[in-house]
């Protein structure tokens, strides 16, 4: 026997779920710039909130106005195509997020050696599982102390970057563009894989909606939070990034994933490097924990829907967390961080980018399809606006998946046809 969820998350704490859900911060993007020079990471970083994100954001946020359920973009997509549709979006976002949150716990360990350099593989393992079962047992204690942690550890995520910026600022002394690109490459092949990395650090605009069941006032919190999300997470990216390569403090050519607390001690001295450093791994536990979250959620609702198996959807019956859901996702994080998978951003985006090309259709379908269905707020423009805000990230998808490399691309197929096999095997058993 289940009970029911309870409506505890608020505008703030839904804002710094999204925050999470879509960057965390700068940290972790300090090798795009010697991968693909600072100003060609400059203007990606720039032009893609604005060609990708915006657009998404505007269409989810019609979506969760005219439904907000949980479940979100699977209970859109569902009403949409029927509930083959909606295992596949679902499916296919669960199965990624294995390989996307199962990096934090990682990320978490490297941003703590700082600190720590001489950390052994025994003590990192340990690291992990604390952090892992830490933040395992917060979801499972409700979405309010949740929200509440997310919130908390959004501005201690963001207050280094905002004084690295600061400090860093007068001191610039070149055009934090140039070079345009690395000597030994291309426009044509950085932007390429260039897109893909920056689309992977703008994506997850439509994952907080799988709790809009545990929103209050959901219709109007949803797109209130993508909206004061959107302009934070591209001034943390962008500007950090400028103003080091302004500040000519550290060669770009030597930044890698964790150079930020170094970057920034050379910037403004060792106490900024300890304020960012522990930024960076505070960061790392708001991603773990929010990505948890929303997507312990895909199960649930899968297996409240008969989709998956019934025990999935049980409900604490004092927390009102769905706890079974919650506990498997963490259990397979876990598992899924001993490895690295670093090197499949690519195959991430491109799993990420068949799911929303669903959502997007099914948002342009239902436009056409229930044009009587109650709409709270609608994207500007008529047929015209929804036609461009679904067109334009479907084409950046489009670009990502055709870029991906015959690797990536048999890899991300191979993921995608797990889906309806999956759903095969599922109505077999229920069967």
């Amino acid at each position: 026997m289940t009970s029911p969820l309870k409506r505890e998350l608020g505008l703030v704490p839904l804002a710094a779920i999204v925050f999470f859900n879509v960057s965390g911060g700068p940290y972790g993007i300090e090798d795009m710039v010697p991968a693909f020079g600072p100003g060609l990471t400059l203007l990606l970083l720039l032009l893609t909130p604005v060609l990708w994100s915006l657009p998404v954001s505007l269409a989810m946020s019609e979506l969760a106005g005219a439904m907000p359920d949980e479940g979100g973009y699977v209970t859109w997509v569902e009403r949409a195509f029927g509930p083959f549709w909606g295992f596949q979006v679902g499916w296919w976002s669960w199965i990624d997020s294995f390989v996307d949150v199962a990096v934090y716990p990682a990320l978490f360990v490297e941003y703590s050696k700082f600190w720590w350099p001489e950390m052994g593989a025994l003590e990192r393992w340990l690291l992990a599982l604390a952090f892992i079962l830490g933040l395992t047992v917060l979801n499972v204690l409700g979405v309010r102390p949740v929200g509440r942690a997310a919130v908390v550890l959004a501005a201690a995520a963001l207050a280094p970057v905002a004084l690295f910026v600061v400090v860093g600022a007068p001191s610039a002394r070149a055009a934090p563009w140039l070079p345009l690109l690395p000597e030994s490459q291309t426009l044509g092949t950085g932007l390429g894989l260039g897109l893909a990395v920056v689309m992977w650090n703008y994506s997850g605009w439509d994952t907080p909606s799988t709790c809009l069941g545990e929103t209050r006032a959901p219709e109007r919190a949803f797109r209130a939070a993508l909206f004061v999300s959107l302009p934070v997470i591209a001034g943390a990216y962008v500007l950090p990034v400028a103003v080091a390569q302004a500040s000519g403090a550290s060669d770009w050519k030597a930044w890698e994933t964790g150079s930020l607390p170094v970057i920034a001690a050379a910037t403004g001295g060792a106490w900024l490097g300890h304020a960012v450093a522990a930024g960076a791994v505070l960061s790392t536990a708001g991603l773990f924990m929010s990505l948890l979250l929303t997507n312990s959620r895909l199960p649930y609702v899968l297996a409240r829907d008969g989709l998956m198996p019934a025990w999935l959807a049980a409900v604490h019956p004092r927390f009102g967390t769905p706890w079974a859901a919650v506990g498997v996702s963490a259990a397979f994080y876990g598992a899924f961080a001993l490895f690295s998978f670093r090197d499949l951003i690519v195959l991430d985006v491109w799993l990420y980018s068949v799911s929303l090309v669903v959502e997007l259709a099914a948002f342009v379908w239902l436009r056409a399809r229930a044009p009587g269905m109650a709409r709270p707020w609608t994207v500007p423009g008529g047929w015209t606006g929804a036609i461009a805000v679904a067109a334009f990230p479907s084409a950046f998808a489009g670009l990502a998946m055709a870029t991906a490399g015959w690797d990536n691309t048999v890899a991300g197929l191979a993921g995608a046809l797990s889906g309806p096999l999956a759903y095969a095997a599922l109505r077999r058993r229920r069967g």
